[in-house]
């Protein structure tokens, strides 16, 4: 073999190709780790309502390893979403020194009993949260269908001056609003939506004319609904006592 040069050529050939990519290769390496080349900033693109100031550069002090060539881009992104409030993040390079940083905050729509809260899109979360929020209750995994549900009893008690503060659906699906006058609206299993416009319709004809105390308003009838109004039969100081009322829808 060593006295045919038809072989021998393309094989020294070969050899010095691979030779020059390696030399390549550990000349781009050294060059990119050099110190000209290390990252000085950290921008934010965007305004931040939650996040902090002292978090972001925690996070870039402590995770954020290796200069403007090194630094593993879906590494950064992934710990700047472990921060609470933040939803969803993006990181990209900018020459020669900088990394862009675009991060898109939760925005609070409920809590999530006691323990967490849930965004507009209908996702818990974990943060701390000193404002005034309207209460989801459910199985896990049904925050989505309450946070669909709330915004439908939202637009649709509005007309009744009513607010929902708590939202809570059972584990065999049954619905329940409390209002922040303190009054429960018991909606059931089935034709939710239809029971509350039924009593959305008849509600400034019947119990609106009342001026009295709803403690619990039960929709789970066909063709009319029930009330308890603690006054009917004299309340008691802690509001355990009272009496009941029925009111047609047909």
């Amino acid at each position: 073999m060593w006295d045919r040069p038809e072989i021998l050529n393309p094989a020294a050939s070969a050899l010095l190709a691979v030779a020059l990519l390696l030399a390549g290769y550990a000349a781009v390496i050294f060059v990119a780790r050099q110190p000209m080349f290390a990252l000085h900033t950290v921008r934010i693109g965007n305004e931040l309502a939650h996040v902090t100031r002292e978090q972001i550069e925690s996070v870039v002090r402590r995770e954020l390893h290796g200069n403007f060539f090194t630094v593993d881009l879906e590494q950064a992104r992934i710990v700047f979403e472990k921060l609470p409030w933040v939803r969803n993040a993006s990181v990209r390079r900018q020459w020669p020194d900088r990394l862009d940083v675009a991060l898109e905050e939760h925005v609070p729509l409920a809590r999530w009993g006691s323990e967490a809260l849930v965004n507009s899109h209908g996702e818990v979360f974990g943060a701390a949260y000193d404002g005034k929020l309207p209460v989801f209750a459910g199985p896990p995994g049904s925050a989505k269908e309450i946070a669909i549900q709330y915004d439908y009893f939202r637009r649709s008690l509005a007309v009744l001056a009513q607010i929902p503060v708590q939202v809570q659906v059972s584990e065999r699906g049954a619905w329940q609003v409390r209002f922040a006058s303190g009054t429960v609206l018991e909606l059931g299993r089935d034709h939710v939506e239809a029971r509350l416009e039924r009593f959305v319709a008849v509600y400034a004809r019947t119990v609106g004319r009342l001026q009295r105390r709803l403690e619990y308003i039960d929709l789970r009838y066909g063709n009319g609904f029930a009330v308890r109004i603690p006054e009917l039969r004299g309340e008691s100081h802690d509001g355990r006592r009272g009496g009941r009322a029925g009111a047609a829808t047909g």
